[in-house]
């Protein structure tokens, strides 16, 4: 059954939406008008669009109910809500360049718009703008934020460094796949969901409980996403069934197959050895997985991260309301349809 979209994503939304129109404003306009277009709000002729509702924002509204959370009213959270937002979409603008997709959301991707080489320079502005949103003003908390942020992208950076490095290993282990997860997603999650609680000055403890929180959220997330990157359906995902296989991505399951012993890890492994793999190699591959185990053992271990984030909300007091909705949002991303 499918989770009903959470409300929290409207209220964010409504938020954080004037200040990230604002803070896109503010660029140059041959920058500003790829943006726009990146975030859904214009199409390829810069014509605008409706605005859109649910499953967008998640980092946003993380931001939220962090400062909620921490006791604050939620607006102390909206630079770092754009802040974390405009991270984000800079780092898929980049990854679409990297990964040669040609779409995202049922949409052609920034670099097939406007060519490769404006859309790394369109990437890069975003980043410089999320540091120059947050270090508007120059008060500690604002500080602090900006400088969790610079480790969270740099995590992140080093990250994606580390996904491109396995991709051409097949020796990969379980654990290595993990290290990679913790710093390409888990980090600028578990930054969403501490840079609330950092602008309201909250103690330590609290800041701390919730940042690992949104590492196990950011850890679950990708467990998922990887599920769906092969049993996905194409009209949820946006990307063809099978898509992770056919680039041959050591995503979870399939690094939980290729690290075991036996005859489908070996008939994997010599599918993942070849240049291509045609749609009867990725739907014998996704066989392969799910006999395998695969698919089980990922989707255990999205469940096993998800109460590991629950643990951390009950380690110190908090806003109990807005450590329900965190719990309601982390359950909403992580239990996609898969």
């Amino acid at each position: 059954m499918t989770r009903p979209v959470p409300d929290v994503l409207d209220r964010a939304g409504e938020l954080v939406r004037p200040a990230l129109v604002a803070a896109v404003d503010s660029l140059p306009s041959e920058l500003a008008v790829p943006v726009r277009y990146h975030f859904g709000w214009t199409d390829i002729h810069g014509t605008a669009l409706p605005v859109e509702r649910g499953g967008k924002g998640v980092r946003a509204a993380l931001a939220y109910l962090s400062a909620e959370a921490a006791g604050a009213a939620p607006e102390v959270a909206t630079p770092g809500a754009v802040g974390v937002e405009l991270i984000h979409n800079y780092s898929l603008i980049h990854d679409d360049i990297v990964d040669g997709d040609v779409e995202r959301r049922h949409r052609p991707t920034v670099w097939k718009v406007y060519g490769t080489d404006n859309a790394v320079i369109i990437g890069d502005a975003v980043m410089a703008l999320a540091f120059e949103v947050l270090l508007e003003e120059t008060t500690p908390a604002r500080s602090a934020a900006a400088a969790d942020l610079a480790r969270a992208n740099a995590a992140m950076i080093a990250g994606q460094s580390l996904d491109m490095t396995l991709h051409s290993h097949l020796d990969v282990s379980v654990e290595d796949c993990w290290g990679m997860i913790s710093l390409k997603t888990g980090a600028l999650l578990a930054h969403a969901c501490a840079v609330g609680a950092i602008l309201a000055d909250a103690p330590t403890a609290v800041v701390g409980a919730l940042r690992r929180f949104g590492d196990e959220l950011g850890r679950g997330f990708q467990a998922a996403d990887d599920l769906l990157g092969i049993w996905g359906r194409p009209e949820v995902t946006g990307k063809a069934a099978g898509n992770d296989l056919r680039e041959r991505k050591r995503s979870l399951p399939v690094t939980v197959v290729l690290s075991s012993e036996g005859a489908a890890a070996t008939e994997l492994a010599d599918l993942y050895s070849r240049e291509h793999l045609d749609d009867e190699a990725v739907a014998r591959a996704t066989v392969l997985i799910e006999e395998a185990g695969g698919r089980a053992a990922t989707a255990a271990a999205a469940r096993r991260c998800m109460e590991r984030a629950v643990e951390a909300l009950a380690s110190v007091d908090m806003n109990p309301a807005a450590a329900a909705e965190l719990q309601d949002l982390a359950a909403f991303i992580v239990e996609r349809e898969h």
